[in-house]
């Protein structure tokens, strides 16, 4: 008997969450498009000022949307895990929270992203400055 109502509470506490988990796949899948899409467009134009040539700023821009990809998705693939979930209630605040953890993982990394992309540009902009000026004379130490 206590097995047979064990397994009838299990049930009952986890009968929600395959529509969390569904619904959690749905909205990671596509934010995380959307945000690798939105990078993708928008960082070109960082890209094809830093690299002198056209086809390696777009190689790059790939291979950072690439694994833009793999870091989200695998992060969103670890976070797909819940605990019970006895009502819709508690479906829904299992579901937010997954999401804004989510979120806030997107939002660190799209921000690293463009710090990268900020340094990879200033680089690219101290190697443009002319080199410095060489002295015209030397100053004596103590006159």
């Amino acid at each position: 008997m206590y097995g047979t109502d064990y397994a009838v509470e299990a049930t009952r506490n986890t009968q929600y969450l395959p529509v969390v988990y569904l619904v959690y796949a749905a909205a990671a899948i596509g934010l995380t498009v959307w945000l690798a899409m939105t990078l993708y467009r928008n960082g070109a134009v960082f890209l094809e000022d830093v690299f002198e040539r056209p086809e390696i700023a777009a190689a790059v821009n790939r291979l950072l949307v690439t694994g833009f990809f793999m870091l989200n998705l695998g992060w969103a693939l670890l976070m797909l895990r819940a605990g019970a979930a006895q009502n819709a209630t508690e479906a829904i605040e299992v579901l937010a929270r997954k999401l804004g953890v989510l979120l806030v993982a997107l939002g660190l990394i799209h921000f690293t992203n463009l710090w990268v992309l900020r340094r990879m540009r200033h680089r690219h902009e101290a190697r443009q400055l002319p080199p410095p000026v060489v002295p015209h004379q030397q100053i004596p130490m103590g006159a």
